[in-house]
């Protein structure tokens, strides 16, 4: 079983960045999908970004492509999102998943999932 750890989160400027890290621990595997998710406050969760752990191929959302970058470490079992040029409906709490291989932005898909951490960016 694969356990998600998520921090990083923080109070930030408009303008300003951030980077948040998700360490898995337990059994992982190599074809792993990793993705990064929000919710804010009476609004769905939504996708942000993910990354195949194995070929690092990675897939972003209209509204953070070209300020956000997801990466992972493979020696340190951590994926990493930075987030720059915050705006404030970047507001959220940011939760990292994991799936067993299916390349999909559906979070209902991913089957592991940290406890989140909360992103605050004021203007």
């Amino acid at each position: 079983q694969v356990q998600l750890v998520e921090s990083g989160g923080g109070l930030v400027q408009a303008g300003g960045s951030l980077r948040l890290s998700c360490v898995a621990s337990g059994r992982t595997f190599s074809n792993y999908v990793m993705g990064w998710f929000r919710q804010a406050p009476g609004k769905e969760r939504e996708f942000v970004a993910a990354i195949r752990w194995s070929s690092g191929s990675t897939d972003y959302a209209d509204s953070v492509k070209g300020r956000f970058t997801i990466s992972r470490d493979n020696a340190k079992n951590t994926v990493y999102l930075q987030m720059s040029s915050l705006k404030p409906e970047d507001t959220a709490v940011y939760y990292c998943g994991a799936n067993r291989g299916i390349w999909t932005r559906i979070e209902y898909r991913y089957d592991h999932w940290g406890q989140g951490t909360q992103v605050t960016v004021s203007s």
